[in-house]
């Protein structure tokens, strides 16, 4: 265990906030953590249930839905109920456990969106290319999203960084503000390569994409041209939830970068707050992103909730708009990169 966790961490803390900041903080985390504890098991149980929605892509897209699950259940129910009563109420077992648990469901959820990127710029642009993202690769990646994040956050199981309460007391999370060399140090190195490096595949992924589809001057309505059009939905939809995380972690990795690298930096309990709370509300995004985005699983997952009947119900779903690689060399003759007009 970490040396960071104190006895004044198992009592009420009421000089950070307010009751009524308090409880408005308890129902905000509840409401995202119980939206995305409910949507994220619809996004795994459907897919599973059905033998269409089984592409490359989806298994990169169900492990997110997983990891997002697993941060929802170990984090934000945690600090929801922490909220609640005002301190962490769970010792310092309960302190570790929930940061390593947030730390690496939420690291393997980024770099399943690592893989994810690397997907779309293989289908989309090289079709018809030597290499082709097959299921084998989408589990190589998602297995590889694991291992990278275990490795990298166990060290402080074995010495060499720690997990300890955050903001106002009520989360827990790999030790950032300390200013002892060993965390420094570990978080430094976390950061590198847990954040950095697939935060630069992403980047890169779909700089190199969206560079592509932009030297396309139009989509011609052709025999390609319903493949093309779900393709480039598919695209704008793992854009979105790249952004949607992005977004609500940057935050977050921003602050604690700054702490660990200003040591004269000392925030405020509940400014500390605001980005932790805020990444912990990404675990309902993906699932609403690609319930509202995606039509082919939405056509599966309306009936399932509503007992099969749907109200937005539209044309029965078509083969040929399956997003794995297999359909789209079937109908495109040609990679991306020859559409070009140069």
């Amino acid at each position: 265990m970490d040396g960071n966790f104190s006895s004044s961490h198992m009592s009420g803390n009421p000089e950070f906030v307010s009751r009524s900041t308090r409880m408005f903080l308890t129902v905000i985390m509840g409401v995202f953590t119980a939206t995305g504890i409910l949507l994220n098991t619809l996004v795994i149980v459907v897919t599973v249930r059905h033998r269409k929605l089984r592409q490359p892509l989806s298994y990169a897209l169900v492990n997110l839905a997983f990891c997002d699950l697993g941060c929802a259940m170990f984090g934000g129910v945690i600090t929801t109920i922490n909220s609640a009563v005002g301190y962490f109420a769970f010792g310092e077992l309960g302190c570790f456990i929930e940061g390593f648990t947030v730390a690496f469901f939420g690291i393997t959820g980024l770099c399943t969106i690592g893989v994810i990127s690397v997907e779309r710029y293989i289908v989309v642009c090289y079709p018809m290319g030597a290499v082709l993202f097959q299921t084998r690769h989408a589990i190589a990646g998602v297995i590889l999203s694991w291992v990278w994040s275990f490795v990298w956050n166990t060290p402080p199981l074995f010495g060499w960084g720690s997990y300890s309460p955050e903001g106002i007391k009520t989360s827990c999370a790999p030790t950032w503000s300390s200013r002892d060399a060993g965390d420094v140090s570990y978080m430094i190195i976390y950061f590198l390569l847990c954040f950095f490096v697939p935060f630069t595949i992403i980047m890169v992924s779909y700089s190199r994409l969206l560079w592509t589809l932009r030297q396309v001057t139009k989509l011609r309505i052709s025999e390609a041209g319903s493949t093309n059009r779900v393709e480039m939905q598919v695209v704008r939809m793992v854009v979105v939830m790249v952004l949607a995380f992005l977004v609500t972690w940057l935050p977050y990795a921003a602050m604690a970068l700054a702490v660990i690298f200003d040591h004269s930096l000392d925030l405020d309990p509940l400014v500390a707050t605001i980005p932790v709370y805020f990444a912990k509300s990404s675990t309902c995004y993906n699932p609403i992103i690609y319930i509202f985005m995606n039509r082919q699983f939405r056509d599966y997952a309306i009936p399932t909730v509503l007992c099969g009947y749907n109200p937005w119900a539209t044309d029965p779903i078509s083969e040929v708009e399956t997003t794995d690689a297999s359909s789209l060399n079937k109908i495109q003759k040609t990679p991306c990169r020859d559409k070009i007009e140069l």
